[in-house]
Parts: structure tokens; sequence; C-alpha cells
């Protein structure tokens, strides 16, 4: 192989993980829109909106299915070494969470649906608005922790997951009391916990990215507390050694 041929394949290598990064934030930019639209839908009582939310999800399917294929077609051919590979074998779980943050939205444009034909309405408190701005914004955090490789920004990202399971603590207590006050407002309350409970698990893929925006910046594993434990002196669990 010339020399002029090496340069030629890594640009060409260097080409494709710029398109596997923009692929990434295309998904990135449509889960988000995705999620604003399912709880703009909700809070608005707009019926257009939700099912608006429903049919778009096939396209983030699609889009995960070309990332994927095309992170593990660098993988079997360019076989990479080192920050490139964590960035492409990273990538591959990004797509998956992305992927699952559309799924979450579509539940919330779901339970709309259901909540237009519950018997009794609630109306959404401040809690479940604040829940979805804060979800909201550690996602598109975590993916520009991600593309950047800021492991700081990554960092902040997981500690602010503890908000959001703090309201959702706080809503599901609240809907409690409207369920025991009110039996009338049961299903409606039981939808609104489902909402709750989908953008808790938006931000915990959030939190996911974020741990991987770590990985990638540092070749440090910070899931299920690993640092914690490896500095406690706790062996380390399978597969969790750092990366090279």
């Amino acid at each position: 192989m010339t020399t002029g041929d090496l340069t030629t394949g890594v640009r060409h290598f260097h080409d494709q993980l710029a398109t596997l990064k923009r692929r990434l934030l295309d998904m990135g930019e449509r889960a988000e829109a995705l999620i604003d639209l399912a709880v703009e839908a909700l809070l608005t009582r707009d019926l257009a909106k939700a099912e608006s939310v429903i049919a778009a999800d096939s396209e983030l399917d699609d889009l995960e299915l070309e990332t994927e294929g095309l992170a593990i077609s660098l993988l079997a051919l360019q076989q990479p070494l080192a920050r490139d590979l964590r960035f492409i074998v990273s990538a591959i779980k990004v797509s998956s969470d992305l992927e699952r943050v559309g799924d979450h939205a579509v539940n919330i444009a779901q339970s709309l649906q259901r909540l237009l034909a519950a018997p009794a309405a609630v109306t959404p408190g401040p809690e479940l608005r604040d829940m979805a701005v804060r979800a909201r914004g550690m996602l598109a955090r975590s993916l520009d922790a991600f593309v950047r490789e800021d492991g700081a920004l990554g960092r902040a990202v997981c500690r602010d997951d503890d908000a959001v399971d703090a309201l959702h603590d706080s809503v599901f207590r609240i809907l409690l009391t409207h369920m025991m006050a009110e039996p009338r407002t049961i299903n409606a309350s039981l939808e609104l916990m489902l909402v709750s409970r989908n953008l808790e698990r938006v931000a915990d893929l959030a939190t996911n990215i974020g741990e991987d925006a770590v990985y990638l910046a540092e070749g440090k594993t910070i899931k299920h507390r690993f640092e914690e434990r490896e500095a406690a002196g706790a062996p380390p669990a399978a597969g969790g050694a750092p990366a090279p």
C-alpha cells in the first residue's frame, strides 16, 4: 500500500466518523423535538399533536438502524483503536438510548389520548412541567457532552438526575392525594403518573449518555457508582475496568 493510499484511507475513516457524529446529532434533534411535542400536546390537550408524535417515531427508528449499521461497518472494516473505538462503541449505545427517548415521547402522547377519554380531568401540576423542562435540558446537554467529548459536562448531567427523581416522587404523592380525595380522578391521575414515569426515564437515558460522554472523554466508567466502589477498594465487576 502506498503512502497516498494510506492517507486516503485515513481520510475516509475520519469522514465516516464525522458522518456517524452527524447521525447522532440528527437523532438527538429528533428525539428532543418529539419530547417537546409530546409535552406540548399534553399541556394543551392537543390530540392532533399527540398523533403527530406517534406517527413520527418511525423516523427515529430508521435513524437508529442507519446509525448502528454505520458504526458496525466501521468496527468491522476499520478496526479502530483507543478513543476512536470508544466513540464508535458508545455511539451504538447512545443511538439506542435516543431511540428509547422517542418511545417515551410516544408513551406520553398515548397517555394524552387516554386522558382525553377519562371521566374526570386532572390538570398537570407545576412539578410535572418542571420535570419536562429538566429532562429535556438534560437530554440536550448530555448529547452535547458526548459529541464534544466533555467529561465535566457529562458528569454535571448525571448529577442533575437526582432533581428529576425528586420531582417524580413529588408528582406521585400529589396525584395519590388527588385519587384518595376524589375517586373519579383515578384514571386521569394514573395516566399523569405514567407521564411522570416516562419523563423520569428520559432523564435516566440522558444520564446514560452523560456517562458515555465521561467514558469517551476520560476512558473512565462511572456507571453503577464504579468510581466510588473503586476508590473504596471494592473489586471491579466483570467488564468494569476503564478502557485504554
